[in-house]
């Protein structure tokens, strides 16, 4: 594996494969490598050669009081598990090498950004649009794999990239959990002994509704509600917000329909965790879902 650390090398190395007709896959990561990175690997590597993978804890992403000054960075170990997976190129930034002095650009996808985390993280996504796109004009990927975990970054990227005309296809990959359910998450680390036990209510709620929807239930509200009911009973659990929306525009429905996402943000003492369900109705069915976690 060759590491790289600037944009010009990175950029020198994506117009040689693209000029050899090779077929460019791209997974970018803030690192602190889990099984979760590690599946968006392995779906570029089954596709792609070469795979590049980016490691960057891009500042602008994190408000103010949040944890960019402790956010894990185990690169050795991070650069030996890419080895491992036989990943071609590590592309490896500074924060000064991606915004140099004088930076004054940032982009901005209206619309599908202001609400759920939008609305809690105020700037997170105009970080992560502005990073993405510069990784992607770097990098040049022909194929770009995102976990369904984070599902409205991933459906503010293809916005991006539809929007602005860029020769990229966004792969959006399921969620990968750890045997009890919770979905892998690099700030799982963060979670002491008896909170980790409690961050499994984000799974157990969106199993609650599912049984919910197998057993017919169809008003999203209810639905809702019984989401909360659960996790307010964690003594160890706040909840942020819990909600059904349209897979679309993220805009909240009061009843199930094709194509609809279960979102819950909840902190686990002072520790934020995301998860979510997809709801799709069955193909030639107007009245079952399926639901996937």
């Amino acid at each position: 594996m060759e590491a790289i650390f600037t944009v010009e090398w990175m950029k020198q190395v994506a117009r040689q494969a693209r000029a050899e007709g090779r077929l460019i896959g791209f997974v970018p990561t803030m690192g602190a490598l889990h099984e979760g990175h590690l599946s968006l690997v392995r779906a570029a590597r089954q596709q792609c050669q070469p795979v590049v993978v980016s490691i960057f804890v891009n500042p602008k992403q994190f408000g103010p009081s949040e944890d960019f000054s402790k956010y894990p960075r185990p690169i050795e170990a991070d650069r030996a598990v890419l080895e491992a997976q036989r990943v071609e190129f590590l592309f490896a930034p500074t924060p000064a090498e991606m915004y140099p002095d004088g930076f004054r650009t940032h982009v901005s996808v209206e619309g599908l950004t202001e609400r759920l985390e939008g609305r809690s993280r105020p700037g997170h996504f105009r970080g992560v649009t502005t990073v993405v796109l510069k990784l992607l004009e770097i990098v040049q990927p022909h194929l770009a794999y995102f976990g369904r975990k984070d599902a409205q970054q991933a459906r503010v990227i293809r916005q991006m990239v539809r929007d602005l005309n860029l020769d990229t296809e966004i792969v959006v990959c399921p969620i990968v959990r750890e045997p009890d359910g919770l979905a892998m998450s690099s700030r799982n680390a963060y979670l002491k002994p008896d909170e980790r036990c409690a961050a499994t209510v984000l799974f157990r709620a969106l199993g609650t509704a599912r049984q919910e929807i197998a057993a017919g239930e169809r008003d999203a509200v209810r639905l809702v509600a019984a989401m909360r009911k659960l996790i307010d009973a964690e003594p160890l659990a706040t909840a942020d917000y819990v909600e059904i929306v349209d897979a679309d525009t993220f805009e909240p429905v009061s009843r199930l329909r094709r194509g609809c996402l279960g979102l819950l943000a909840v902190f686990i003492g002072t520790t934020r965790l995301i998860d979510n369900m997809l709801v799709e109705e069955v193909e030639d069915s107007g009245s079952s879902f399926r639901v996937s976690l």
